[in-house]
């Protein structure tokens, strides 16, 4: 009973947060290529070069938030099933 409430508000605090954030902000950089939109890769004599276009991203260097894309995927779901 002491320590559940700290731990129920500590965790609708982060809840609510990270939903403010996927609101404010729905797209966040690519963790593969670091928001550039390509990797990068060294030559022979160990100098940057481009590389090729992120597969993760498809060359854009944004990713939709998980919670934004299950925040879509909710509502897509009631739209399509209250016609």
């Amino acid at each position: 009973m002491t320590l559940t409430f700290p731990a129920m508000a500590c965790l609708l605090m982060v809840t609510l947060g990270y939903a403010m954030i996927c609101a404010v902000s729905p797209f966040t950089n690519c963790r593969k290529c670091r928001g550039f939109g390509f990797l990068m890769q060294q030559n022979r004599k160990g100098r940057l070069k481009r590389g090729k276009q992120c597969r993760r991203c498809h060359g854009h260097g944004k990713r939709i938030r998980v919670g934004r894309w299950l925040f879509n995927r909710a509502h897509r779901i009631h739209r399509e099933g209250s016609q």
